[in-house]
């Protein structure tokens, strides 16, 4: 500020906001995420400005998944105030996609698909969290990136199961134990085993519902995870 560096400004600012958040003072957050966006605008920084929208669904999104923790209820049910912190979360994820769409900034794009899958599923919109998933998996299959790919099967397993597709969410965990363990990530693997586990169980084919949570028992075992 003392020398007038408005851009630097508005990366401080930035900073402050992603920290703030990390402490859990969301509103303090968003006020320096704000100035973050408000600055980028101004100065024509269209690259910082789509990052400040960024953040500031981040903030959101973080806001409203700490609220619904302290309620264990199911996505979809959740209080009035949740519901409108995430829907927040959502309208910054949509601005700052349609920017990294114009700017052509591919694995910006695939963050905000991801994102908007996930508050969406929270929201209870299971067919909407359907379609950004999608996309998700398309641009990490375009990066090779299979962390994301991986994250994209487990989200889309999710989402299947609450709109009663239970073979489809199957067909998605297999290929999310697939991936883990290509990734050699043994607790990732334990989850997409219990996932499996209880999707054939709601199959009521309890052969394989066994045999996928005894898998997930060895590993936890292994793990040692209580």
């Amino acid at each position: 500020r003392t020398i007038g560096d408005r851009i630097g400004e508005a990366k401080a600012s930035g900073n402050l906001g992603n920290t703030l958040k990390i402490l859990g003072q969301f509103d303090e957050a968003v006020v320096c995420c704000q100035r973050h966006l408000d600055i980028s605008q101004e100065q024509g920084d269209k690259v910082g400005e789509a990052r400040a929208l960024y953040n500031i669904g981040n903030v959101y999104h973080a806001k409203g998944k700490h609220l619904s923790w302290n309620m264990a209820q199911d996505p979809g049910h959740l209080p009035q105030e949740v519901k409108e912190t995430l829907q927040k979360a959502s309208e910054y994820y949509e601005r700052n996609l349609s920017l990294v769409k114009e700017l052509g900034d591919r694995a910006a794009q695939g963050r905000a698909y991801g994102n908007l899958g996930n508050t969406q599923y929270l929201l209870g919109n299971f067919s909407e969290a359907i379609g950004f998933h999608k996309e998700r998996l398309a641009i990490a299959k375009e990066f090779g990136d299979k962390a994301a790919e991986r994250r994209a099967y487990s989200n889309l397993g999710n989402a299947h199961i609450f709109l009663g597709r239970f073979d489809i969410s199957a067909e998605y965990y297999k290929k999310t134990l697939q991936l883990s363990r290509q990734l050699k990530d043994q607790a990732v693997e334990a989850q997409a085993c219990y996932s499996l586990g209880n999707t054939y169980t709601l199959l009521q084919d309890y052969e394989r519902a066994i045999e996928y949570h005894l898998k997930h028992l060895v590993i936890a075992q292994e793990l040692g995870d209580r």
